[in-house]
């Protein structure tokens, strides 16, 4: 390790004057008649120096390494230039091309454009000139399978799976092992349980791409171990580009259905946000007294509530959406300034009549020859859901000839309500029927801003500098949670019920709120120089970041109790738990009262500061091999102020420090002279920390779920070594082929672990090593080689994984108690949320001349380990669901300016399940429930 920083400082202090040179080629369309136009011409403005295109509309042109303007024309047609096609030295960069028809105007016209990044052959030119190992997606490809948002989109990866429909887990590895940056920066995320962002917020109408890298580079942050996921929203464009677009989707199941279940509403609500309906009426400089203490203050108190307890029933509306794009670029004398805006509106419902979840089946801890699990709690019901999602992306671009500033502005609002109305039977540890009205309100916000730079300078334009801020401010509020749990007793003569409200069995009627606040800064800067090295061109980088993080989160409880109160008059209704004449009253001591439940442990205040910096060198050791070698050095500090429920405390203590040195190596060998066989390699040295609320004190109870989550302030982070290789294949009209294997080897892995002997409450650990390996299959093959199928595409991709966990000692103990007669344990389990397999299908079909386009997609995923088992509860597991997707459009107009669209989500109808399985016993549901068959319609318009 000394040994590499004066190897790679003297690599970059190496600065060679003599030419570097790629090469930039592609296809040249006849945007009139659907055909490749031959002898188009290419040129490099400002220069004599270009090419023409052969019978097959290809062109060659090799050019100096730099950025460059490349004019396109031809006689009768448009001329059009794109800019900022960016040669690299030894890389080949692909810049496809559709010229239009002139149309008889006299004076010449110049489109001028940039070189695009969001199809399919920009980013799979980006994977092939990449050092890393990556996959990626374009919004072209994104728009074949129909995915409103990144996370439905983004498990077309190889090796990428979505849980709950919004966590991405890369290699079978969790958001603790998989990073989510936007534009490359780093943002907060948007749930106290997790690491990273959930992907369901980012629409995909602001997307350019979505990028995968799953091996580590020195200008990466060093804590991903999966894969780094890089959202890059749109770009400004260089001419008028206008867009609408409509939508709506209708299912039997959840739309028009008169028993739709949902809360009170606030004037906002439509728009993502409370209007304050929902906001805790008492000050938190308020204290709570008890009837006894202050009576009439009491009754105030309890007076300020909202009444309202129980879910309504009505009529559910269908979901819609809308998007609106506007950008444009303007000469500014010799510079350019361009700018873009864009909104969309979503507004989606669901209910299911038949929800199942949150069910507990147990072994039997006396009889270990019974293979049977036993119920411990069933749950079912009814739940109707709804959620806004409002996104607004505006920014400004200003260019000169040798420098590009950008200004980016993101804001993603999000209201999400819930109402369901369960019945709950226990059975082992208390006998009885429970029937409880839940009600919750989730507001979520993130707004991003960015800052960022581009230089060109030195006399050969060799040096290159990049740097950018990205300032970012996330909030969470969970506002008035509301649940209330009725007894349910049954007279065997009448068969009448009579609900009671029962402390001791079902707990009081509860009111919940939740608060987090998160304020990132990240900065860093990137400096570039491209020289030779070997006798070969090369590129020396040298970089730093910074980050901020602060986060403040805040559990405020209370409960409802009765007081001198038969709850049995309530005849079940929890709004007559608050009605005026049962709210207690001091002058007859009785009715119900608010009482503040909440605990300093439930709150807590953190804040993450990374420091890093980073060398590295691209060089080739021979003409076909190419190699990255870098290290990175970070500084994590995770200071925390919070207290336990015993009442001890810390105050801006340092709970973890860890500066550490992450080295990485890439190796890329070209196996033809065109370089589109190759084979990578790599090693890199990464990392997985605790969390804000993991390496903490606190000790929270959520009484929805009614379970417990206890900090551990003693965690250490996770240290990984991961190796990948990979061959991948470039061929024609964007065929591509890779197939890749990868190990990683995992050094005190963190995993939540239920507490043995105290199900439901549950606590993160440093677990024994683990190790996950496996291999990826990734086919694009167009169907053209059979004939009469040239239109048709064909996409496959397919991931096996192996993982293997150490048992901690707590979790090893509690499964040799409760083996069954002749059941065996083995030294290690598979990890939490890591699938077996995945796996992709598509075939597309797609003319250009009229306009028709559709495909059908499968996708699926194998059995998950859920839920890890705790003693005598066994381990839950997702099973496989398979959804199959259908889509078709049209698109109208001589320049194909508008589309139609039809959708067809989930047709094998196949239900969301989730089961307990153990050794010799049939399975027993944990969760069921079924998303229904969905048909959607949108239209869109450019012009």
């Amino acid at each position: 390790m000394k040994n590499i920083f004066p190897l790679l400082i003297a690599m970059f202090l190496i600065q060679i004057s003599f030419s570097q040179t790629g090469v930039v080629s592609g296809v040249i369309n006849d945007g009139e008649y659907n055909d490749v136009l031959s002898f188009a011409n290419v040129i490099v403005k400002g220069t004599q120096t270009g090419t023409t295109s052969d019978f097959d509309g290809k062109f060659n042109l090799k050019l100096e390494a730099g950025t460059y303007t490349l004019v396109f024309s031809f006689v009768g047609y448009q001329t059009k230039e794109i800019t900022e096609v960016k040669i690299n030295s030894g890389q080949t960069t692909t810049v496809d091309v559709t010229l239009n028809a002139s149309t008889g105007q006299l004076d010449e016209v110049v489109v001028t454009t940039t070189a695009r990044k969001n199809t399919e052959a920009s980013v799979l030119s980006i994977q092939k000139n990449s050092v890393s190992l990556m996959d990626g997606l374009s919004l072209e490809s994104i728009k074949k399978t129909g995915a409103s948002d990144v996370a439905a989109a983004v498990q077309n990866v190889p090796g990428v799976s979505v849980q709950g429909g919004k966590y991405v887990y890369v290699r079978g590895l969790g958001d603790r092992y998989t990073k989510s940056i936007l534009n490359g920066m780093e943002v907060p995320g948007l749930d106290p349980d997790r690491n990273t962002l959930q992907l369901d917020i980012f629409p995909s109408q602001i997307l350019e791409n979505v990028l995968v890298t799953k091996s580590a580079t020195a200008e990466y942050p060093a804590d991903f171990t999966g894969g780094v996921i890089n959202i890059v929203t749109k770009d400004i464009p260089t001419r008028a580009e206008y867009s609408v677009s409509v939508g709506a989707a209708y299912n039997s199941d959840f739309h028009f259905n008169n028993n739709y279940l949902s809360g009170d509403k606030s004037s906002t609500d439509f728009l993502g946000f409370d209007d304050g309906l929902r906001d805790d009426p008492i000050p938190q400089s308020q204290e709570v007294p008890l009837p006894q203490q202050d009576g009439a203050l009491v009754q105030n108190l309890t007076q300020r509530f909202n009444p309202r307890m129980a879910a309504l029933k009505e009529q559910s509306f269908m979901n819609y959406n809308f998007a609106l794009t506007a950008g444009d670029q303007f000469e500014v004398g010799d510079n350019r300034l361009g700018y873009l805006a864009s909104i969309s509106y979503r507004n989606e419902t669901k209910y299911y009549d038949e929800y199942i979840n949150g069910q507990i089946y147990r072994k039997d801890e006396s009889d270990k020859s019974n293979f049977d699990l036993l119920a411990d709690r069933t749950q079912n019901g009814e739940l109707g859901n709804n959620s806004v999602l409002i996104s607004g992306l505006a920014g400004l671009t200003y260019k000169t000839e040798k420098s590009k500033y950008q200004f980016n502005i993101l804001h993603i609002q999000n209201g999400e309500s819930e109402a369901g109305i369960f019945r709950v039977d226990n059975y082992i540890i208390s006998s009885n029927t429970i029937k409880k009205d839940n009600l919750t309100y989730v507001q979520r916000s993130i707004t991003n801003g960015l800052l960022k730079g581009q230089h060109t300078f030195g006399s050969d334009n060799d040096w290159n500098l990049e740097w950018n801020l990205a300032p970012s401010r996330a909030k969470v509020e969970d506002k008035d949670f509301r649940s209330t749990p009725f007894r349910v007793s049954i007279n065997p003569n009448t068969n009448e019920e009579t609900y009671t409200i029962e402390p001791s069995e079902s707990g009081d009627a509860a009111r919940f709120f939740r608060s987090l606040e998160e304020l990132d800064l990240a900065g860093k800067i990137d400096l570039e120089k491209e020289h030779k090295l070997f006798g070969f061109d090369a590129k020396a980088k040298i970089g730093g970041a910074y980050t901020s993080k602060k986060r403040d989160f805040d559990v405020i409880k209370y409960s409802l109790p009765l007081l001198n109160f038969s709850s049995a008059t309530l005849g079940g209704d929890p709004d007559q738990l608050l009605s005026p004449e049962n709210i207690y009253d001091p002058n007859t001591g009785s009715g119900a009262y608010v009482r503040q439940d909440s605990n300093d442990s439930d709150s807590y205040s953190s804040k993450i500061n990374i420091a890093a910096g980073y060398i590295s060198e691209e060089f080739k050791l021979a003409s076909w091999v190419n190699a990255a070698l870098g290290v990175r050095y970070e500084k994590f500090d995770l200071i925390y102020t919070g207290e336990r429920q015993d009442g001890s405390r810390l105050v801006d203590a340092k709970v973890l420090g860890k500066s550490d040195f992450f080295p990485s190596a890439n190796l890329i060998f070209d196996l033809n002279e065109d370089a589109n066989k190759k084979i990578r390699t790599s090693y890199s040295r990464t990392t997985a920390r605790p969390s804000f609320k993991e390496a903490s004190l606190a000790e929270i109870f959520d009484p929805i779920s009614s379970t417990t989550f206890i900090g551990n302030i003693n965690l250490q982070p996770t240290y990984v070594n991961n190796f990948d290789l990979r061959y991948e294949q470039y061929g024609e009209a964007g065929d591509f082929f890779a197939i890749s294997g990868f190990y990683k080897s995992f050094t005190d892995p963190i995993e939540l672990s239920f507490i043995r002997r105290a199900y439901g409450q549950y606590t993160p650990l440093n677990l024994g090593d683990a190790k996950v390996f496996g291999g990826e299959l990734e086919i694009r093959k167009n169907l053209g080689f059979i004939n009469g199928l040239q239109n048709i595409d064909f996409n496959l991709n397919f991931s096996l994984i192996e993982s293997q966990q150490e048992y901690s000692e707590d979790e090893r103990q509690g499964r040799l108690d409760n083996l069954r007669t002749g059941e065996t344990l083995d030294d290690y389990r598979q990890l939490q949320g890591q699938s077996p397999y995945l796996i992709n299908l598509g075939l597309n079909y797609k003319e250009e001349a009229s306009g028709w386009q559709g495909g059908i997609f499968y996708n699926t995923q194998g059995k998950t380990l859920q839920i890890v088992g705790a003693g005598d509860v066994a381990d839950v597991y997702t099973l496989p669901f398979h959804n199959v997707k259908l889509n078709i459009s049209k698109a109208f107009g001589k320049n194909k300016n508008s589309s139609i669209s039809l959708k067809f989500d989930n047709l094998l109808d196949d239900d969301v399940e989730s089961v307990y399985q153990s050794f010799g016993s049939k399975d027993q549901l944990y969760s069921k429930w079924n998303p229904g068959q969905e048909i959607s319609l949108g239209y869109s318009l450019k012009f």
